[in-house]
């Protein structure tokens, strides 16, 4: 978010469209303390704590356990496997990464904003050998056959601006049949933008443009889907509540 320009215009605009919390997710040490930072500034805003999985250096788990401790931070994320980055890590080293970053998030009970890109396989195997894990698969775009299967993990499908896109019928039908209390909407911002707003920063508050377009594909009002969504987002990440 703080790429998007004035913190406080962003985060007033977003409040006023009615998204009245946010996460802010960390993708390496300097961006989840700068992420910590502005938790701190503005009431509406939370913190993610993460390792992208493309980063060359391995995680600081020692740092990434002292940031988490703060009351700012709900998640461990954005974390996970890219295996279609050609310049990211190995898939090994990525995936042990991967299951000391799982083990730091049970051990806080904490939940984690999972990025997926070619790992599915790899992913559902890590989050089965660590029980108690909870968590959101980030930016969810795959098709039924993996959503049922990392809602049957217990996970819930994070949907951002792509549904929108006219194409995407497949994910569409995703957000149809997703269980009710496993859906989860994002702006990923300043990226995953809504169909409208291709060629510009995204901003939280262009989370209306996605939320609209879902409550209509699942029938339901767009003040229905703003309780579907908060009892979920505090479920899962409760110490947003």
């Amino acid at each position: 978010m703080e790429e998007l320009g004035d913190a406080d215009e962003v985060v007033g605009a977003a409040v006023d469209a009615g998204v009245t919390r946010m996460i802010t997710m960390g993708v390496d040490l300097e961006h989840s303390h700068r992420g910590l930072a502005l938790a701190r500034q503005h009431p509406e805003v939370f913190a993610g704590i993460g390792h992208y999985p493309t980063e060359s250096s391995p995680p600081d788990l020692d740092a990434i356990r002292t940031l988490a401790a703060d009351d700012r931070v709900v998640a461990i994320g954005e974390i996970g496997l890219d295996f279609e980055d050609k310049g990211g890590p190995a898939r090994d080293v990525q995936t042990a990464r991967l299951h000391d970053l799982f083990a730091l998030a049970v051990d806080l009970d904490l939940p984690v904003s999972i990025h997926n890109r070619g790992g599915g396989t790899e992913l559902a195997e890590a989050i089965t050998a660590h029980p108690g894990l909870r968590g959101a698969m980030h930016y969810f775009a795959l098709e039924w056959d993996w959503a049922e299967r990392f809602v049957e993990l217990g996970f819930y499908l994070s949907f951002a601006g792509l549904v929108t896109r006219p194409s995407r019928n497949a994910l569409r039908d995703v957000v149809k049949r997703c269980p009710v209390d496993r859906l989860l909407l994002e702006t990923d911002s300043p990226y995953g933008n809504a169909h409208n707003r291709m060629g510009v920063p995204n901003r939280p508050a262009y989370l209306l443009d996605t939320a609209t377009l879902v409550a209509e594909l699942r029938g339901i009002s767009l003040d229905g889907l703003a309780k579907l969504e908060r009892d979920n987002a505090f479920a899962l990440f409760r110490k947003l509540a």
